[in-house]
């Protein structure tokens, strides 16, 4: 497969992605996504079938198009149903800009959050920093200071928590590695000279630990048996790995309930909790 283009690869992972989870692909998929002409979709098409010895997709003539055939295994995708469903979320945000990507086979809705306004000026700086293990002079605002301050940081790793977009670096203030929120930058950052603290210095970055999250315990167990599924445990307990300075986002995302009161006087409204709680409690401080 080495003389496949990156071109092709995209559009070998959209036909994975479609006829799995809509069970129909039609070289209108293909035409409307990537603004390419049939006869383009069609070679595409022929071109996946034949890279592989068992059939990948079956010509179903009922349903005017490609369906999966009983051998399918996803080879461009994950196979997962996040794919699917981001690839839908991107579809509505794509139609907004162009009316020509319009996949148009499935009912659905995303719900979009508003998205932090981040300058590009910042983030570039920010990038050329971290490349090269540089010190950036910042203008920043907190809700512990919601006045503008001026601080040196080290930048080594942006990074999305699922909300919204951080930095990691060391902080010169505080002599510590810190996360600071993009939205949260204020001004053009100044380069500055190189630093001796880098990402290998980041102890909470470079160590990982083990974050088990478990049903709420005071649910029933017909109740737990549902959320383990929901989140495809394995023996009533998902099992995450994380960089140490990441726990809290996880605890965040998951909406993990930390407190015993609440698990015992709300289980239905905080289904989530962590099974080691006491190992990794000293990182969410």
């Amino acid at each position: 497969m080495q003389d496949i283009k990156w071109e092709q690869i995209l559009r070998f992972r959209l036909i994975e992605v479609v006829v799995l989870w809509e069970g129909r692909l039609t070289t209108n998929h293909l035409c409307s996504a990537f603004r390419i002409g049939r006869q383009q979709a069609s070679r595409d098409i022929n071109k996946y079938l034949s890279l592989f010895e068992k059939p990948q997709l079956e010509l179903d003539r009922s349903l005017k198009g490609y369906k999966p055939s009983k051998s399918f295994e996803p080879h461009f995708s994950q196979g997962t149903v996040n794919e699917y469903l981001m690839l839908l979320h991107q579809q509505s945000q794509m139609v907004e800009t162009f009316d020509f990507f319009q996949m148009g086979h499935a009912e659905s809705t995303v719900l979009s959050v508003p998205e932090r306004t981040v300058s590009p000026v910042i983030v570039r700086s920010l990038i050329h920093a971290a490349r090269e293990q540089r010190r950036v002079d910042i203008d920043y605002v907190s809700l512990s200071n919601p006045s503008i301050a001026g601080r040196n940081i080290v930048p080594h790793t942006i990074v999305n928590d699922g909300f919204r977009w951080h930095v990691r670096a060391y902080c010169e203030l505080h002599d510590d590695y810190r996360d600071f929120v993009l939205s949260r930058f204020r001004n053009e950052p100044d380069l500055l000279d190189k630093s001796e603290h880098g990402r290998e210095k980041d102890n909470d970055w470079n160590r990982s630990t083990r974050l088990e999250i478990v049903p709420n315990p005071n649910l029933n167990a017909a109740q737990q048996l549902i959320v383990a599924e929901d989140y495809g445990m394995l023996d009533n307990c998902l099992v995450i790995t994380s960089r140490n300075a990441l726990v809290k986002y996880y605890v965040q995302r998951f909406n993990l309930c930390l407190d015993n009161n609440q698990l015992r006087a709300k289980p239905e409204a905080f289904q989530l909790t962590v099974k080691n709680l006491k190992s990794v409690q000293y990182l969410l401080i």
